[in-house]
């Protein structure tokens, strides 16, 4: 079978329908990570967390340094991790601008849509992961599991300002969740979309015979087949002809040239000039060229029939010129 690229969605009315589902939520997402950039909350909940023993806190970084001792920050709490939420949300409100325009065009075809949905799937999945993170940087405060702000209800933080940011790393914590289902529903409806059905493969067939039946009338006109063999002076029954010996026959008048003789005096012969125009005969000629002034032999006639010949030469005849045509 031919390779083929898929170009149509079975059925098209799902990709609709998730790019649908897939506006509100990247809006949501683009806002929640916007507004918690660059460090509206994230301190706070840490040191909220710290304050309950539920995780590390931020003084830790600060007795490590005094110490000497080597410290990372964890990574739900990392200026890293809110960085990269705020890039992936951008970057999936551009591939939804780019691809809803594209796909009304027809072009967005499910092997795009594998490759753009299944780089965004890694993204939000890389995402999800660094935020449900552990934090055992303080042996006496370990959390094992995701932070405090997802496994506990927000109501439990120490200064009641904190409960409405707990409250929204939870919701952007649902949204990137949401946008992983998504994506990872757009990859499964691309693929199936790639893969061909009975009627595509049938199509393939015939256009497989067809470009078969192209490639064998090809190579009925290919040069490589013998051609007819050219036509020699000693290989066939009609006479070589080039266009020397065309011009040499016309000069010689063995044509029929029917305006030769239009010219001439009307009171002369058609046929009185006729040794004017000939041409000599070539040297294997049985008669030899017969010119102006001479016998049939060849040798000089006498002085009296020389002259009465070049006497009866008649005047060269000109026409006159055409009259005006009446209107």
């Amino acid at each position: 079978m031919l390779w083929y690229l898929p170009r149509k969605y079975r059925p098209p009315i799902l990709f609709k329908i998730l790019l649908g589902i897939e506006l509100p939520i990247t809006i949501a997402v683009l806002a929640l990570f916007g507004i918690a950039s660059p460090d509206l909350y994230r301190t706070k909940l840490w040191k909220d967390g710290a304050k309950n023993g539920f995780n590390s806190g931020p003084e830790d970084m600060v007795y490590a340094f005094a110490n000497y001792r080597p410290y990372s920050t964890p990574k739900p709490w990392s200026q890293l991790l809110t960085n990269f939420n705020l890039v992936i949300s951008v970057l999936s409100m551009f591939f939804m601008l780019v691809k809803a325009p594209m796909f009304i065009l027809n072009v967005f075809y499910p092997p795009f849509s594998v490759i753009v949905h299944t780089t965004l799937t890694v993204l939000y999945a890389v995402s999800i992961a660094y935020q449900a993170s552990p934090d055992m940087t303080d042996p006496e405060r370990p959390q094992p599991g995701a932070p405090w702000y997802l496994t506990k209800n927000c109501n439990v933080a120490k200064s009641p300002s904190n409960v409405g940011y707990c409250q929204q790393a939870k919701a952007s914590f649902a949204c990137t969740v949401l946008m992983f289902a998504l994506f990872l529903v757009h990859i499964v409806y691309a693929v199936y979309s790639c893969l061909p059905t009975e009627e595509i493969r049938e199509k393939q067939r015939q256009r497989l015979a067809r470009r078969k039946e192209l490639e064998d009338l090809k190579s009925l006109k290919s040069p490589i087949y013998p051609m007819h063999a050219p036509m020699t002076p000693g290989g066939t029954s009609f006479p070589p002809m080039t266009p020397r010996t065309q011009a040499f026959n016309r000069l010689g008048g063995t044509t029929d040239l029917p305006l030769r003789n239009h010219f001439l005096p009307p009171d002369m012969p058609n046929g009185a000039h006729a040794k004017n125009f000939s041409m000599p005969s070539p040297p294997h000629s049985p008669t030899p060229p017969q010119m102006s002034g001479s016998t049939t032999n060849g040798t000089p006639p006498p002085n009296g029939s020389v002259g009465a010949e070049a006497q009866s030469q008649p005047i060269v005849y000109f026409p006159p010129p055409p009259k005006k045509a009446s209107k």
